[in-house]
Order: C-alpha cells, then structure tokens, then sequence
C-alpha cells in the first residue's frame, strides 16, 4: 500500500523492484503503471526500479478502491510483473509487493539505506537462480477403484453399495495422490537450492479439470535446470496418479522475505 502522501504531491513512486545494476535494456523494454518508462533510483549500492505512479489511479485512498475492483486489478498486477520479469531475466531481482508507492524517489532511497543488508543478501542468495513452479493434478483413470460385491438386498440396496464404494474409491484416490505429490516435492527439494509448497490453488484458478494436490515452487541453478526437467520427468513416470506441470523460469517471488503463502502464475501476488 502506498505511504502517507504530501497533497501537493501528484505523482508517487510505483516500486517493481531492487536490483543490483540494472540493465539500461531491461529498463526500456516494458511500460511502466503509467504506460511511461521506468527508471531506477540509486541508493546505498543498491537500485530501485520505479515508474511514475499518478495518484489519482494510484494514491492510497484510490488504491482502496482499485484494489477491489478485479478488472483494475488484473491490469495493475500484469502491468507490474512485466517490469519484474524483464528485469529477472537480466539478472537477480527482489520483487516488491504489489501496490508498493512511495512518496517520492527520496523516500525510495531512504528504503534502500535503510533495508540495504537485508536486500543485498537477498540478492546474493538469488544471483545464478531462478524460481520454476511445478504443479500436480489428480489423475483419476491411473488410481485404484474399489469392485462393489453382489450383496443381494435388491436395487436400492446395491445403489447404496454402489455408492459407498464410489466414496470410497474417490478417498482413497485422494490419499494416493496426496502420498505421491509429497513424495515429489521431497525428491525435487531435494535437488533445488529452496522450495516451498504453496497451498494447491482452486480449479476455478487453476482452469484443470481435476484436484491439484501439489503446488510447488523451486529455486534453481540455472546451470541445472536441465537436470531439473530431467527429474520432474522421471518423477512423472514413477507416480502416474498424478500429472506433473513444470513452468518458469519466474521472478523469484516465493524466496524473498515475506513472500505470499500462495503464487498464482502467470500473474502472481509479489512478495514484499
């Protein structure tokens, strides 16, 4: 959310991010929240990258408003995450949580100085890293079913049989699932530098037509993104109750201090 602002003050601050040294070509590669550049402000060795952030879109009692608005807020959060992606691809980033305006570029340097340690900290541990996601989706046709027995008892009595081995079958397809999407987040933690295992994300979010019971998030060498791929393949073909999905490399939103308890990619709640 936005600090307090001076009302003479018409345009804040918009922060994407902290970098080291940004790249001038990241920098001129997206629009920022104002459809203008972004720029960088300098402080303590560190850079922030901002844009112009008008306040009457995005002064704090506007950003209430915005922030409800799920039209304004899809548009803001792509809008952000561009700028955050370019920059991860040109190097080590901190992302900064969505809806983060400063007063002014003073005031953005005031955070650097004051968070300096921390950040570059941030920074050492992310540089020659990147954050890849992996999902697992319920495949009901690879689990078990349970055979209901002929008990006799008439119609209504095999439905309720019928039924009760249905329920069955789902829960126990469930567990399997569950056992099998943990067993995969431990071998691939096993493998990445840092891993988090979010909460699984809705089907009304996550648009597949099955539970997900695995939503991880995995910080990699890059040098070893490959083996990576190669694991989550492997993985796949010894736990076939469950289909895996890999994607990234994503801004490192799930390995900085404070980070949201769930990403949603490919537009994902930042992360301080």
């Amino acid at each position: 959310m936005s600090t307090a602002l001076d009302p003479a003050v018409t345009v804040g601050a918009w922060l994407h991010g902290v970098v080291r040294d940004p790249d001038p070509a990241a920098l001129a590669a997206v629009p920022g929240m104002d459809g203008g550049p972004v720029r960088a402000v300098r402080a303590a060795g560190l850079a922030a990258v901002v844009s112009a952030a008008p306040l009457t879109e995005y002064g704090e009692e506007a950003l209430r408003r915005n922030l409800e608005d799920l039209a304004w807020l899809e548009r803001a959060a792509r809008a952000h995450h561009a700028v955050v992606d370019a920059l991860s691809r040109a190097g080590a980033v901190v992302p900064a949580r969505l809806a983060t305006v400063h007063h002014d570029d003073t005031r953005v340097a005031a955070m650097l100085a004051e968070r300096q340690a921390e950040l570059a900290g941030t920074l050492h541990r992310l540089t020659g890293r990147g954050e890849w996601g992996v999902k697992g989706y319920v495949v009901p046709g690879a689990l078990p079913r349970t055979e209901a027995a002929d008990g006799g008892g008439g119609a209504g009595a095999a439905y309720l049989r019928r039924r009760r081995a249905e329920l069955t079958a789902r829960d126990e397809g469930q567990r399997i699932a569950g056992e099998a999407a943990a067993a995969v987040h431990a071998a691939l933690a096993g493998y990445a530098a840092a891993a988090r295992r979010h909460a699984p994300q809705d089907r009304r979010l996550s648009g597949a037509p099955t539970a997900m019971v695995l939503n991880g998030a995995y910080l990699v060498e890059t040098a070893g993104v490959e083996g990576f791929a190669a694991l989550v393949r492997e993985l796949a073909d010894r736990h076939p109750e469950i289909r895996l999905e890999l994607t990234g490399p994503w801004p490192p939103y799930s390995f900085v201090a404070d980070g949201p308890a769930e990403p949603a990619h490919p537009v994902r709640e930042p992360a301080w």
